[in-house]
C-alpha cells in the first residue's frame, strides 16, 4: 500500500450499500442474523463501533476467536445512512491541523452523534501499517437507532471465511491475500472527505 492515501475509506460496496464489520458472541449474532438487523439482547443505548476493513476486524477480534467476538458479521448498510454518519461525526482526538481550536473540538465532540478514529490498517499477518490508516466509526445511541432501524439492509456471517483466510495466511499468504474481500476506495464528496480528515495523498517519507 505504498501509494495508498494516508487516511482513506476502503470498503466493499455497490451502488446502494456499503459493508461494515462487527463481531459478537452467538447470543447477539444469531438473533441478528435471523432478524436481518440487530435485536435484543443487542443494546441500543451504548456506543457501538463499525469498521469497513476486514483485516482491522480480524485484528480486533483475533480472527474471530476473542471472547465475545467469536461470530464475525458483515453488515450491509444503505450508503445514505453511512454518509449521514460521516457527516454528523467528530474526530475522537483533537487534531490542531484539522480543528479551529481545542475548545471547538470539545464542543463538537460533546454534541456529535458519531465519532471517527483513524487507526493503523493491518497487514495479513496483523501487523500495523504506519503509513496507512483505516477508519473506525463510533455510533452513539442516537446514531445506533438509525443504524438498526433505518440503515441495515442485510447481515451475513463471515466467521468461516475469516477462519479460512487466517489458516491460509499461515500456509499460503498469496492465496490468503487473494481471498480477502475486494475493498475499493469509497467515493466521498470533497466536503465530506474534508470533514472526516480523509486525505488524497500518501504521507511523505
Amino acid at each position: 500500500m505504498e501509494s495508498t492515501p494516508y487516511r482513506q475509506i476502503r470498503a466493499l460496496f455497490d451502488d446502494e450499500t456499503v459493508a461494515v464489520y462487527q463481531a459478537y458472541a452467538p447470543e447477539i449474532a444469531e438473533p441478528a442474523l435471523a432478524a436481518g438487523t440487530f435485536v435484543p439482547p443487542f443494546g441500543l443505548n451504548r456506543m457501538t463501533w463499525i469498521k469497513p476493513s476486514f483485516l482491522w476486524m480480524a485484528y480486533r477480534s483475533g480472527w474471530g476467536t476473542k471472547p465475545g467476538q467469536t461470530r464475525v458479521l458483515r453488515i450491509h448498510l444503505k450508503r445514505t445512512g453511512f454518509e449521514w454518519a460521516l457527516a454528523h461525526s467528530t474526530l475522537s482526538h483533537y487534531d490542531p491541523a484539522h480543528h479551529e481550536s481545542e475548545e471547538s473540538w470539545r464542543t463538537a465532540l460533546a454534541t456529535s452523534p458519531v465519532r471517527i478514529q483513524w487507526d493503523p490498517e493491518q497487514t495479513l499477518h496483523l501487523q500495523p501499517q504506519p503509513k496507512v490508516r483505516s477508519i473506525q466509526i463510533g455510533l452513539s445511541p442516537k446514531a445506533v437507532h438509525h443504524y438498526v432501524h433505518d440503515w441495515i439492509t442485510s447481515i451475513e456471517d463471515v466467521t468461516t471465511a475469516m477462519h479460512h483466510i487466517h489458516d491460509l495466511s499461515q500456509t499460503n499468504p498469496s492465496e490468503a491475500q487473494a481471498a480477502l474481500p475486494t475493498e475499493r476506495p469509497y467515493p466521498l464528496p470533497h466536503d465530506l472527505a474534508t470533514h472526516i480528515a480523509a486525505t488524497t495523498d500518501p504521507p511523505p517519507n
